[in-house]
């Protein structure tokens, strides 16, 4: 049977969840920034990385890092500027530009993804299981 009521337990769950993820992501933030980089670039870079059939263009990443065109172009700029990134024309369409780490990015990157995969198991022991998301949207 479906619940169609809130109660306390249901706001307590999704404060706790809310509060886990925001601890994560501040972690996160600081770690960035310890590495040398900032917070979006880590994020860029994660994304650049995450890419494994193809390197992603200047589209690809403004869609998975939610930001516009030219926002994606600026964060671009400045990581090919610190050396975590290079761009390159792709060979098939030369109007486009394809994206790829630099072996400082890679390293850089590798450091940060060992510190949050292990920082994830405190994450996942404050995320209150099963979250349930069965309540109708009035």
């Amino acid at each position: 049977m479906r619940r169609t009521t809130l109660n306390d337990r249901d706001y307590e769950r999704l404060a706790r969840f809310r509060y886990a993820l925001r601890r994560f992501l501040r972690f996160s933030e600081e770690a960035a920034r310890r590495a040398g980089v900032s917070p979006a670039q880590y994020q860029l870079m994660l994304f650049v990385r995450s890419f494994r059939s193809r390197l992603p263009d200047i589209a690809d990443l403004a869609e998975r890092m939610q930001v516009s065109h030219n926002s994606a172009v600026e964060l671009i700029d400045r990581s090919v500027a610190a050396g975590l990134l290079a761009r390159g024309r792709d060979p098939f369409d030369g109007r486009r530009v394809r994206i790829r780490l630099t072996s400082l990015g890679a390293r850089r990157l590798e450091r940060l993804v060992r510190e949050h995969y292990a920082r994830l198991s405190e994450l996942r022991r404050s995320v209150p299981a099963p979250i349930h998301f069965d309540l109708p949207v009035r």
